[in-house]
């Protein structure tokens, strides 16, 4: 209650906070006793805290905000600090300090009701001899406060370069993998010569969509869809192409 006055008080008054709070709400504090426990020197437990408080900042600031109060409670005893669970919460709680709430996970690939002859060209094997012989197409997405952000990008695998990347709001087959296939046409004018251009992606719904097949068919550019029930042919090229980009591996 007292921190709740310091607070407040320029804004509303210390008599008029307590005239307003309830018996209940400020136990009885009256604007004198505030004023004599403002007089009062710390306790030893106020003090420790804040220097507990200090330590908890500089440890949630390190590791981008993401620790909520369990994993914030081990790290601080790695540090050596002698700290409860409970007490860890109750003073993030008092700086208003929050962590990264797991939530569900988005669903980037919709298998496809539509049965698909397309082969599989490349048979996990990741390799080209050149430029432009192999593309790998697949989508991922980043947590937003609202949702998910969902981005389609083409890998062309010789050089390890992305030349297609869309962000949409949606997985419509218009909307997102469709633009980043244009966008990889045309970044590379691999339309023009796209002689032996392999495009390989999961068999998910946006890819072996009737757009998305017109689209290569009409660039002239051979299909290739991974094994069935196999997501991980293209995510596995993803991840490896981040570790030699240099991008952490829990990013999405």
């Amino acid at each position: 209650m007292i921190r709740f006055i310091d607070v407040h008080r320029d804004q509303f008054g210390v008599e008029a906070i307590c005239c307003v709070l309830s018996a209940t709400d400020c136990g009885f504090l009256t604007s004198r006793g505030y004023r004599a426990a403002k007089q009062r020197p710390s306790s030893a437990r106020a003090l420790r805290d804040e220097v507990l408080i200090g330590e908890i900042r500089r440890i949630h600031a390190e590791n981008y905000g993401v620790y909520r109060y369990r994993k914030m409670h081990q790290a601080m005893r790695r540090a050596g600090w002698d700290i409860g669970r409970d007490q860890t919460a109750r003073l993030m709680k008092v700086v208003c300090l929050e962590g990264v709430r797991r939530g569900r996970e988005a669903l980037t690939t919709t298998p496809s009701g539509v049965p698909d002859r397309r082969p599989d060209l490349v048979e996990r094997d990741f390799t080209a001899l050149g430029p432009n012989h192999l593309w790998v197409a697949d989508i991922t997405y980043v947590r937003m406060p609202t949702g998910f952000c969902y981005t389609a990008f083409i890998t062309e695998v010789c050089t390890r370069r992305l030349v297609g990347w869309a962000v949409a709001a949606s997985l419509h087959t218009e909307a997102l993998p469709l633009q980043a296939l244009e966008h990889a046409l045309l970044s590379t004018r691999a339309e023009a010569s796209s002689s032996g251009l392999v495009h390989h992606s999961d068999r998910g719904s946006q890819y072996v969509s009737l757009a998305y097949s017109d689209a290569l068919i009409t660039a002239g550019v051979k299909a290739s869809v991974g094994t069935v029930g196999d997501s991980y042919d293209c995510q596995s090229l993803s991840t490896r192409f981040r570790k030699d980009w240099g991008v952490p591996a829990d990013a999405v």
